[in-house]
């Protein structure tokens, strides 16, 4: 029975094997029978409807020149993967320049595998070492993920010298080499190029290098943490950025890092990320230009919720940027500019109307009273608060940049109203500063938009309040800067600078807005409220300073009057007339008006009065500042790139790994003294600060609370931390004073 079960095994063996033998010579006769009844079925239909068939070739000539050819590179495709088993079999055995073979483990990735794939490619493109390569890049990715290691992949280890290697010449070389296997232009590319490559055999059987070299390159985007590495590898990626049009998911998620990146990063990077996703846009357009609109907008808030000197130049140039995207699709860009716009206006609404309740209220119960307060309270913070007042600045910068456009200027209307609105929700002293910024951007959309907005009002009701009028008794004061403040303290209120940067603002937008008209044919008559309320702010203020500046722009209000008088006493044409508008055109676009030369001497006293506050601010623009620099020499030059990347990935990093090359103790103490001497570099100029330096006052009260010219010129020195013996010292000498003090008490 044994025999008969072996011999009956064998019998089925060699059955197996004849059936295996019969299944291929079947599989390629059936091809070739394919390929021939084809051409006859062509034929048939040549005969049949010759109608169809001459509508066929003129339309679609690649389904009727079916050929051979088209069945040799099915062939060729699925011999790629015996290329790559061949040339990983043949990176296994390297030799060294003496002679002698030496095998490598089949885990570990050395520099000579990668130099042999490098070579392979530069020479021939080989497929086989472009895959190889491919593989050996998703295990740098993924190296030290906690996964556990790929099962497919065939290496799980290398050395920090092979991982650098491995990612430069891939970011480097990757685009050119897809580009080149694709058939593609060397750059750039809009998405109906890729959607049309996706239809052909060479996409679909090099789609899979594609996305594999974009998602491992996301991969190790989320592992680092340093700029430089980050900035390089999105300055690399940005090359390929036309390739996502065909992988939506890896789209949004690009979109997501990038936005993270541009937000919150340092040094180049948020240049180089908006830069990224400004390209996105440009080249796919529909397919992420809303996302990007959406994402920037809620980045930009998130950033706007915290203000200090420090973030001040960051949130400007997150400003900046998300004007300058707006300006890839205006008429999209418009509908995302309503929604946002009417949300900053229903919440002025609900502002408004909590206020007015309350004021309505006050005739209830005390417990009513304190409701509405609480509701009010909450309500009007919405407003007040600089998340609602960057998003205003936003949108005037908007506005303000392509107010010449059709799409944005109808906003400009209801954005006047609504920052109109918020800078009257609540007039008191202490939101001064709210109420300037509101108007600087009513000034800016009056002179960008050419249309008249009345802010005279809303500045000279300011010179009314009770404070102006009386003298400072909470002394000299710190410099207010109004960029970083929306409101003051009550202390803050009755302080010398306070009302000197209250009057000095006042006069200077007040200066800016009737500038815009002083070539007005009616400036006489739009200038006359204003002057009759400078006369009566100079008769009741005791101040002799302000009165010399508030003289002194009523004096350039009547002469600029005078001169626009004796222009249009020469003039025929009425008020009315179209011909209005281009009077004293030739003097406007010369600045001749003496409000204009005015003004311009206001603005470099403002610009000096900004400089010194500066100066006093040691962490101003630190970071920011150095954006544009860094990033207009990595695009002028490629080479610079390529150095600055390998100068990058020369360190000893790997993906959420330990570094191998741990450092010495000599470098770890060395770089212990460095931080050391940074910090105390710090902390000394952070004591050091200058005084912003007031206008000398003739009264004799004033003069007794300025200080000194020596006080003002002597410098507080770094505070050195006391030793053990002179808080002894300082011990002993206090408990004397309270005995002594408790023996007078006695006595």
């Amino acid at each position: 029975m044994g025999t008969k079960n072996k011999e009956s095994k064998k019998l089925s063996k060699k059955s197996s094997g004849v059936e295996e033998n019969t299944d291929e010579m079947m599989s390629k006769s059936s091809s070739e029978q394919n390929v021939g009844g084809h051409a006859e079925q062509l034929k048939r239909l040549q005969e049949k409807d010759p109608e169809f068939y001459q509508f066929l070739q003129e339309h679609d000539k690649d389904l009727l020149d079916f050929d051979d050819e088209d069945t040799d590179d099915d062939d060729e495709t699925e011999m790629d993967g015996e290329e790559i088993e061949d040339d990983e079999a043949d990176t296994e055995q390297l030799v060294h320049a003496d002679g002698n073979e030496v095998k490598s483990s089949t885990n570990v990735i050395t520099t000579a595998m990668v130099d042999a794939w490098c070579s392979s490619i530069h020479e021939n493109r080989s497929s086989g070492a472009i895959r190889s390569l491919m593989r050996a890049f998703r295990t740098a990715c993924h190296y030290g993920d906690d996964t556990g290691e790929d099962a497919k992949s065939k290496w799980s280890t290398m050395s920090s010298s092979v991982f650098n290697k491995i990612m430069l010449f891939v970011l480097k070389e990757m685009d050119g080499i897809l580009r080149g296997l694709l058939k593609l232009p060397t750059s750039g590319g809009k998405k109906e190029m890729i959607k049309d490559m996706s239809k052909t055999k060479r996409w679909k059987s090099n789609n899979h290098l594609v996305k594999s070299y974009l998602g491992n390159a996301l991969h190790v985007l989320n592992q680092m943490t340093d700029t430089e590495m980050i900035s390089f590898t999105l300055q690399r990626l940005r090359f390929s950025s036309v390739f996502l049009a065909a992988f939506p998911v890896l789209l949004r998620k690009y979109i997501k890092v990038l936005l993270h990146f541009w937000g919150t990063g340092g040094g180049a990077l948020p240049v180089v990320s908006f830069l990224f996703l400004r390209d996105l846009c440009i080249q796919l357009g529909s397919d992420c230009i809303d996302e990007c609109f959406r994402g920037m907008y809620k980045a930009y808030l998130l950033n706007c919720q915290f203000m200090n000197a420090s973030k001040l130049q960051h949130i400007q140039f997150l400003g900046n940027c998300f004007v300058e995207l707006l300006r890839v699709d205006l008429p999209n860009a418009y509908q995302h500019a309503f929604v946002f716009i009417r949300q900053l206006a229903m919440i002025l609404r609900d502002a408004q109307s909590s206020t007015k309740t309350k004021k309505s209220s006050q005739k209830a119960n005390q417990s009513s009273k304190e409701a509405h307060n609480s509701k009010g309270k909450e309500s009007f913070l919405k407003v007040y608060q600089w998340k609602y007042i960057h998003c205003l600045e936003l949108w005037s910068a908007a506005i303000c940049a392509y107010s010449s456009e059709p799409e944005f200027r109808p906003l400009a209307y209801p954005l006047t109203q609504i920052i109109s609105g918020a800078a009257r929700l609540v007039p008191t002293a202490r939101y001064f500063p709210l109420r300037l910024r509101c108007i600087k951007m009513l000034n800016r959309i009056a002179a960008s938009t050419n249309s008249f907005v009345p802010v005279s009002p809303l500045l000279l009701d300011m010179l009314e309040i009770k404070e102006l009028h009386r003298p400072p008794t909470g002394g000299v004061g710190k410099a207010i800067d109004f960029r970083t403040v929306l409101r003051v303290s009550k202390l803050t209120l009755k302080t010398r600078a306070f009302q000197e940067a209250c009057v000095f603002s006042v006069v200077e937008e007040l200066a800016e807005h009737l500038a815009q008209w002083s070539y007005s044919v009616g400036f006489f008559e739009l200038s006359s409220v204003p002057v009759v309320r400078l006369r009566n702010f100079c008769k009741s203020t005791n101040v002799d300073r302000f009165r010399r500046e508030i003289k002194q722009i009523i004096r350039e209000i009547e002469a600029n009057s005078e001169y626009t008088n004796k222009k249009r006493m020469t003039v025929s044409f009425l008020p009315n007339d179209p011909a209005a508008a281009s009077f004293l055109e030739d003097d406007k676009n010369a600045g001749v008006s003496p409000l204009s030369k005015y003004v311009a001497s206001l603005r470099q006293r403002a610009q000096q009065r900004s400089d010194s506050l500066k100066e006093s601010s040691i962490l101003v623009g630190q970071d920011s500042s150095a954006f544009g620099s860094k990033i207009t020499e990595s695009d002028e030059d490629d080479d610079g790139e390529d150095s600055k990347g390998d100068a990058v990935f020369s360190s000893s990093w790997l993906p959420a790994g330990t570094r191998k090359d741990e450092e010495s103790t000599e470098e770890k103490q060395q770089k212990k003294k460095r931080r050391k001497d940074q910090q105390d570099e710090t902390a000394f100029d952070e004591d050091i600060v200058e005084d912003f330096i007031l206008s000398s006052d003739d009264d004799e009260g004033s003069l007794s609370e300025a200080p000194s010219d020596e006080e003002a010129s002597i410098k507080q020195k770094p505070s050195k931390a006391p030793s053990k013996k002179k808080g002894k010292t300082h011990r002993r000498k206090n408990k004397k004073r309270k005995k002594s003090n408790q023996v007078a008490y006695a006595v």
